[in-house]
């Protein structure tokens, strides 16, 4: 990518690319009046001259010096020769000797008209007798990209997450627009473009694990409802990690430079996130066997619910504490801190949710089916008969 931060100005076939320039000057604009948007800079070069030495070729064959003897004349006196080395006691490799002229002598066209040229007779003669000096306008370059004409702007960052300003700078665009003709464009060559391409194909690798989860717990349960609760758990990692994130950079955020410095949801705390998946359906699934269990074996329903989460809440609570003790050394690493804190923080709110959520969720739905359990007498003359229950 070209930089944190890159727009990219695209104009029709009819628009000149002045125009175009017109508009990267607008999106510079934006981007000044964008808090913690720094080092903008665009791809347009300033105008500029050049000088050029036009050889007076009938001067220079009446004292026979060739185009060639000038132009090596001139590229030692501004560019510099190795005509030599040396090798010193010191050193393995030989050193390039580089002659060059100072610079306050080869940075002016009076200068470097003085450097003599040695002709075929011997005589120095100056430059100035024989090159004339013309200044001409340096062409622009244009740049091209899918063979269109186009103006990057490039910025970056300070202590704010790139989406959060490209978001704004947008919204700004769409109530102060380019001018007819012109378009912009921010997922080009700038980190937006790899942020949005990660987080969408992370979500589609995302859909297809909770896809593959739910298709396994229906093989397991023989229920197309059952699953969804027990899946429940899931969206609930999002309650911690997304809060947690914000809390952690509001209290532990650090500095550098007079900016913050926070920790965000990155592609690795995606990541983080999709293996939360597998961790929390497990605690769910076994709490719900546990309670399926405990009615067949002729437990009252509600109590059934309530032993069952009792016995299983020591040992959630002591896997969801081994993961994110385990997890905590990766939050020193400056790439993989956000998998690290989205596997803490998504570990203690589905921890605490499992254990509530889930067993209120599923004696609500079920209640009807054990409605005699509740009150105190047998629901089922058969507790076998409990195996058999699938969607309320």
């Amino acid at each position: 990518m070209l930089s944190t931060l890159t727009a990219e100005v695209y104009g029709s076939m009819d628009q000149s690319y002045s125009r175009l320039a017109d508009g990267a000057a607008h999106i510079r604009k934006i981007m000044a009046a964008e808090p913690f948007v720094v080092d903008i800079d665009d791809s347009l070069e300033t105008e500029r001259t050049r000088i050029n030495f036009v050889l007076d070729k009938e001067k220079a064959a009446l004292h026979s010096i060739s185009t060639q003897t000038v132009n090596q004349t001139l590229r030692m006196a501004v560019s510099g020769d190795t005509p030599a080395t040396v090798h010193l006691p010191g050193e393995r490799q030989p050193l390039m000797v580089k002659t060059i002229l100072p610079l306050d002598q080869r940075s002016g066209v009076s200068f470097l008209a003085q450097i003599p040229v040695k002709t075929a007779t011997g005589v120095m003669l100056p430059l100035a007798e024989l090159v004339k000096p013309e200044r001409v306008p340096v062409e622009q370059t244009i740049y091209h990209k899918n063979m269109q004409r186009v103006v990057f702007i490039t910025a970056e960052m300070a202590g704010r997450a790139p989406a959060e300003a490209v978001l704004d700078m947008q919204d700004k665009l769409r109530k102060d627009p380019l001018p007819k003709g012109l378009k912009a464009q921010w997922a080009g060559e700038g980190e937006w473009k790899i942020t949005i391409r990660v987080f969408r194909d992370m979500g589609l690798a995302f859909a297809a694990a909770m896809l593959g989860i739910y298709i396994l717990l229906i093989i397991d349960t023989g229920s197309f409802f059952m699953p969804l609760l027990i899946m429940m758990a899931i969206p609930l990692t999002l309650l911690g990690i997304m809060p947690g994130f914000w809390l952690l950079n509001l209290f532990t955020a650090e500095s550098v430079g007079g900016f913050s410095n926070p920790v965000f949801f990155t592609a690795t705390s995606m990541i983080g996130m999709i293996a939360l998946g597998g961790i929390v359906i497990r605690n769910s699934l076994v709490l719900i066997e546990f309670i399926q269990d405990a009615i067949n074996q002729g437990l009252d329903f509600r109590e059934a619910i309530l032993q069952s989460g009792a016995i299983r809440m020591r040992p959630i609570l002591l896997t969801a504490a081994t993961t994110a003790i385990g997890a905590w050394p990766i939050t020193l690493d400056p790439v993989f801190s956000g998998l690290a804190w989205a596997l803490i923080f998504g570990l203690l709110a589905s921890t605490i949710f499992t254990l509530l959520v889930v067993p209120v969720t599923y004696f609500a739905l079920y209640r009807h089916r054990f409605k005699t359990a509740v009150a105190g007498e047998p629901a089922y003359s058969n507790p076998a008969e409990v195996s058999e229950i699938r969607d309320p």
